[in-house]
């Protein structure tokens, strides 16, 4: 595909799998997030999701009824399928997939294809959302998948939006934390340009930024990061193993209206953080399962 034919995806969410979403909205909200309404898929999946103002979003996954899931997943539900993978490799509890907004899921599956990055067939369901004054709105998505086999522990997918949920999320997006948006996702690998080609497909960016401790892609709204160790070490104070392989989601940063407010905030709830480059970075827990990183 030439350069000019190219139009860099925005980030649409993250990918959070959670052991439960009772202790995931808990410490979340301890963290100053608002947590929407927990919300069923088709398939045996459930989410509690939280909005932001740049309209990304997070999206905790965790596992309604494993009987609907691996039905799912053995009816061929790549989705499904990687999510149980994921648990079954890492735990239940990370970051797994990154997510961009598309306009033409199918026009994208066809792409990842031609390029040898398809990671299944393409998915397409609806699924009920309880609105915050009660209400329930209906969404309808369609999704198309990347992934490489040498990186077991993370994919890439499309989504486009069918039917966008009837709703004013303003109530959903005034966190007491301040935060407004995503501003990176990050990513690690020992040598991060060995994934270079899948990012840039999943993108539709060719630009990329590499550095001694690994490389950058701009998305639409965002910055798509992959750390080596060094990198790891240098930004938040993570040591990561030198020896394993394979794309692994380590951390979200926000940007935030008052980065003092967001201390002040996590004083008052006992939320343990670092100060490291002029951010707040915030430790794996149960709930949260990667770093969140918090800045302006």
């Amino acid at each position: 595909m030439s350069l000019s034919k190219r139009t860099t995806r925005p980030l649409d969410h993250v990918v959070l799998p959670v052991a439960e979403l009772v202790q995931a909205r808990r410490r979340l909200t301890d963290l100053g997030f608002v947590v929407a309404e927990d919300a069923r898929h088709p398939f045996g999946t459930e989410n509690a999701c939280i909005f932001f103002t740049d309209n990304t979003y997070l999206e905790p996954l965790s596992i309604a009824s494993r009987e609907e899931c691996e039905a799912a997943a053995l009816a061929g539900n790549p989705f499904v399928a990687r999510d149980q993978a994921f648990r079954f490799r890492q735990g239940p509890e990370g970051l797994s997939a990154i997510v961009m907004g598309t306009a033409d899921a199918a026009s994208d599956h066809m792409r990842y294809r031609a390029c040898g990055i398809s990671g299944g067939d393409m998915l397409e369901f609806s699924r009920p959302m309880r609105l915050p004054d009660g209400r329930e709105g209906l969404g309808s998505f369609r999704l198309a998948f990347a992934a490489d086999l040498r990186s077991p522990d993370f994919f890439l997918f499309s989504c486009q939006r069918i039917r966008a949920l009837p709703i004013d999320q303003t109530a959903l997006q005034r966190h007491e934390n301040g935060v407004l948006g995503i501003a990176e996702v990050v990513l690690s690998e020992t040598n991060p340009t060995d994934f270079q080609y899948l990012l840039q497909e999943g993108v539709d960016e060719r630009e990329v930024s590499a550095h001694s401790f690994g490389m950058d892609i701009q998305t639409g709204n965002a910055k798509l990061s992959v750390l080596n160790v060094a990198g790891m070490e240098a930004f938040f104070g993570r040591s990561v193993s030198g020896t394993e392989r394979g794309l692994r989601g380590r951390a979200v940063v926000f940007r935030v209206a008052d980065l003092e407010a967001t201390r002040a905030l996590f004083a008052r709830n006992d939320i343990e953080f670092a100060e490291m480059g002029g951010r707040l970075v915030v430790p794996e827990a149960p709930g949260q399962g990667v770093i969140f990183a918090f800045g302006v």
